[in-house]
This record gives structure tokens, C-alpha cells and sequence, in this order.
């Protein structure tokens, strides 16, 4: 080696390339359920919403405290908060909402706050009704009109809110509308006409949505005693059905959580009775 020359300089060792840590995979998202009419804890729309909770759903619910004033069993104090823990403690994010269904604007605003505070609406289930008792010939204009703007006008505007926001994949068929409705008619004009034409509000929407890869079914629950029989109609009715009891909310909310699963995809355009063969 001459006086100039230089020791080449050892060579770096070369590092071994550091894996990445192993990331969780994300969560899935929770589909979200517009539900109304859940305004006690003893009611059909309350053990709706907790099944569908329970299955995985997050859940948006009205609820209208002055009809409960003005029924015989009086409005349930801090019910919709009570309810919203309970959704919760499942593992649903909520958002209980407050809304008048007589007011025509009612059902934008509802839509409005469900997806600023939840997201975008997979599922509408119509759970709400004004129903007070009145017959052909004591029925009021007032009462007449006030059934069919809560029952009618209400659950058209309701569908055709989530019909103009709903933004599932057609192909998917996610979309889901299921409508609670009755056949009571005698003695009960306004709620039984009223929740008549629900029926074919509900159902047309199975085709005029159909685009939009939704589902739309009718359900009749029969009988479901949720504070306002008394013990002689409760005995009566218990006894017209064949397992001798009446319905009850957990019963409805089974068929509501099946018709909004992805099992229940096939099942469009129905009135379905779940009444256990309660006799007419």
C-alpha cells in the first residue's frame, strides 16, 4: 500500500427492515334505525327498538309526550331517556328525539337529526299512532282529521324522506320500511281508516323504491296489551287465541328484526299478521 492510499472503510451492517405493528381491523360501521312512536318503556316501539339494539342496529327514536298526557295512562316520566340508557348499555349509539307528527315539516327535521347525529338511515319502522276511540257516528271532524294527519300524512312523509335520502347500494337490497298498522275498525273509525290507508301507502312503496333496493312489509301485531286493556277485554282476548295469551312487544320486535336482517331480503310488499291466530 503506498503512503497515499487509504483503508477502505468497513461497510455498514445493513438493518433488517422493521415489521409494521399489527393493526386491529376497524369495527363495522352499525347500520341506523329511525324508529317512532317510542314513547314508553312498556310500548311496541320501545321493544323494537330494543331488539334491534341487541342485533347489532343504532337506533334514532321519536317519541311525542303530550299524547301520552292526553291517554288514560298518562305520559311516563323520563322514559325516553330511560329507554336511550337501556339502548345504549347494548351497544347502540341513540338519539331520542321529540317530534309532533301533526306538523307537515316534522318528518325533514326528524331525518335531519338522525343523520347529523347517527348517520344515514338504513332502516324506517313505523311504530307511532294516535288512536282514540270513536265510531261512525261520535267521531269529530277535529279527532278524523288529527288520526289521519298523525297515522296517514305523518308515515307518507316519513317514507318519502327516507325514499329521497336513502343512499344504500341498489344491488345490496339493504333498505328496509316496515309500517305497524291494525284492523280495529268498529268503534275505532278514525285509527282503523286512518291506519288503512298506511297500509297502502307502506306497500306501494315495496314497488315505487324497489329501485333503491328497499323493502316495504305491513305487520298487524293482533292484540298486544301494553297498558290500555282492562282485565275483562285482556280475558277476552287472551282466550280467541289459540296459546291462550296475548302479544307483546317482544313478539312484534322478533318479526321487525327478522323483515330488517339480510334473511329477511325476500320477504316484500306483505301485511303480515302476528297475532298468534288471535280469532277476528
Amino acid at each position: 500500500m503506498t503512503i497515499n492510499e487509504q483503508p477502505s472503510a468497513a461497510p455498514e451492517p445493513i438493518s433488517e427492515p422493521v415489521p409494521a405493528p399489527e393493526q386491529a381491523a376497524p369495527e363495522p360501521a352499525r347500520p341506523v334505525a329511525l324508529i317512532t312512536g317510542v314513547g314508553r318503556s312498556i310500548g311496541i316501539g320501545a321493544g323494537i327498538a330494543r331488539r334491534l339494539a341487541a342485533s347489532g342496529w343504532d337506533i334514532a327514536f321519536t317519541y311525542w309526550t303530550p299524547y301520552d298526557r292526553r291517554m288514560e295512562w298518562g305520559a311516563e316520566d323520563g322514559a325516553a331517556a330511560s329507554i336511550a340508557k337501556e339502548l345504549e348499555d347494548a351497544g347502540a349509539r341513540t338519539a331520542a328525539i321529540e317530534a309532533d307528527l301533526t306538523d307537515p315539516d316534522a318528518p325533514t327535521r326528524l331525518f335531519d337529526e338522525a343523520e347529523q347525529r347517527l348517520g344515514p338511515v338504513t332502516a324506517l319502522v313505523l311504530s307511532h299512532a294516535e288512536s282514540v276511540d270513536s265510531g261512525i257516528l261520535d267521531t269529530t271532524v277535529e279527532a278524523f282529521d288529527r288520526h289521519f294527519a298523525v297515522n296517514t300524512r305523518a308515515s307518507w312523509l316519513l317514507i318519502r324522506e327516507y325514499g329521497l335520502r336513502f343512499r344504500g347500494e341498489p344491488s345490496a337490497g339493504t333498505g328496509r320500511i316496515v309500517a305497524l298498522t291494525s284492523d280495529h275498525t268498529v268503534g275505532n273509525l278514525p285509527y282503523g281508516a286512518s291506519k288503512g290507508a298506511l297500509d297502502r301507502i307502506t306497500l306501494a312503496a315495496a314497488h315505487e323504491l324497489a329501485h333503491l333496493g328497499v323493502t316495504a312489509n305491513v305487520i298487524n301485531p293482533g292484540p298486544v296489551d301494553t297498558g290500555w286493556m282492562n282485565d275483562e277485554l285482556r280475558e277476552a282476548l287472551a282466550r280467541g287465541t289459540p296459546l291462550g295469551r296475548l302479544g307483546t312487544p317482544r313478539d312484534t320486535a322478533h318479526l321487525v328484526d327478522f323483515l330488517c336482517s339480510p334473511q329477511g331480503q325476500w320477504v316484500n310488499g306483505q301485511l303480515l299478521k302476528s297475532n298468534g291466530g288471535a280469532a277476528s
